[in-house]
């Protein structure tokens, strides 16, 4: 009969789970920011092309928030 004595947890495991969840709650959320974001700014420039740059920058805005929860995985790591 063989027993195994467990002394400690290893908690590498639970940090990988922690930073992929991190990373991949804040790329679901900034794409589902994003597709409400690029329809109401696709729909502007049919009406006015002058808004190009304005619709532009509030597409890129949300891609920060990816940005974030990758720097919080790294610093779970």
């Amino acid at each position: 009969m063989v027993t195994e004595t467990i002394t400690a947890m290893d908690p590498s495991g639970l940090k990988a789970i922690g930073a992929g969840l991190a990373v991949g709650l804040t790329g679901i959320a900034s794409a589902l920011a994003e597709k409400d974001i690029g329809s109401a700014a696709i729909g502007a420039m049919a009406e006015n092309e002058s808004l190009f740059g304005k619709g532009l920058i509030l597409t890129v805005i949300p891609e920060t928030i990816v940005i974030f929860g990758l720097v919080v995985a790294l610093l779970i790591k």
